[in-house]
């Protein structure tokens, strides 16, 4: 009996060990239990027939850190997180493949031609509050920054984090030129600059600021999952500036077919349908949205720079707020 059961584990476990491995780097809130990492992880390996593995790091900007220290040495097959204002950066590092996707299914503002990375997801930036706590939040970027109210701010750091490059973008189409006299009055009213959108997050909602950077989007968490109807995202008259999430394949890719499997699995339904209740997006492709996305902050005015522009400028502002904040 036993000389029949041994070569049959050997079988099971030499099975098991040729199982392919996707390597998927991306950021914290998407891979952790409660984001939509673990349901996609479940629908795409009962379709490939391999391991996904996650590689999670604090935001989107940290990915591409990561990937130019790498270089061609990455262990990632896809980076997932990337957004439009990285777009040209990420494709001067000579890392990336071509998606080979068809993308004409995707919806996102301003549509979608970029060849080499495919969207899963889109929202635009925001400051939330508590309804219970802020009765009187300002109705304009300008009105947070220079108004009188004492309000406490918490934002994140644009040398690390996505939406906090997006808040640079967001003060830079506003303010221009005036842009480091605005970031130093907002330093007035920041509690603290954290590396990712978790850590800030967090914060705000152990009660340590008035208003923190995140998505129009997120007041949709408390309301379909807590039932909680405090949060809101304020609504500002400039327009709010636009993210759209991308993932792209590394030309390094030790599973390039599998990689390219997981590109087009991210516009198919059972991508798509996680993204509203699981990162807490708006999904990339047209999709009947959970009830409550009815009630939230749509802007009027979308904001935006092309991704050659955010690369030409980036490291000017970047270094314009370093020196606006440290004063």
């Amino acid at each position: 009996m036993l000389k029949k059961v041994l070569p049959l584990l050997l079988l099971c476990s030499l099975s098991a060990a040729a199982k392919p491995a996707l390597t998927v780097y991306t950021y914290d809130s998407f891979s952790s239990e409660w984001g939509p990492g673990p349901a996609i992880k479940k629908a795409f390996e009962a379709d490939c027939g391999c391991e996904l593995r996650y590689v999670a790091l604090p935001d989107g900007v940290a990915l591409l850190n990561r990937l130019r220290m790498e270089g061609k040495n990455s262990r990632a097959d896809v980076v997932l997180g990337l957004d439009n204002n990285l777009l040209d950066a990420a494709e001067k590092t000579g890392l990336f493949a071509a998606s080979g996707v068809d993308t004409r299914s995707v919806t996102v503002p301003g549509g979608w031609s970029n060849r080499t990375f495919v969207p899963y997801d889109y929202g635009w930036f925001a400051f939330v509050y508590d309804k219970t706590k802020l009765q009187n939040p300002p109705k304009s970027l300008k009105e947070l920054v220079e108004g009188s109210q004492p309000l406490k701010i918490i934002y994140e750091d644009p040398r690390t984090s996505t939406p906090g490059l997006g808040l640079l973008l967001w003060m830079q189409k506003v303010y221009g030129d005036s842009a480091p006299a605005a970031w130093q009055k907002l330093a007035q009213k920041t509690v603290t600059v954290t590396k990712g959108w978790s850590e800030a997050y967090g914060l705000f909602l152990k009660g340590e600021a008035d208003m923190v950077l995140s998505y129009t989007t997120s007041p949709a968490y408390h309301l379909i999952a807590e039932k909680k109807t405090q949060y809101a995202a304020a609504d500002f008259s400039e327009g709010h500036y636009l993210q759209v999430e991308v993932a792209g394949q590394l030309k390094t890719s030790k599973q390039p077919q599998l990689a390219q499997k997981f590109l087009q699995f991210m516009l198919a339904q059972p991508f798509q349908q996680t993204i509203p209740q699981g990162n807490w997006m708006y999904p990339a492709v047209s999709g009947k949205l959970p009830a409550g996305f009815d009630t939230l902050t749509l802007p009027k005015t979308t904001l935006q720079y092309s991704s050659q522009d955010v690369a030409s400028h980036r490291s000017q502002w970047i270094s314009e707020w370093q020196r606006a904040v440290s004063r």
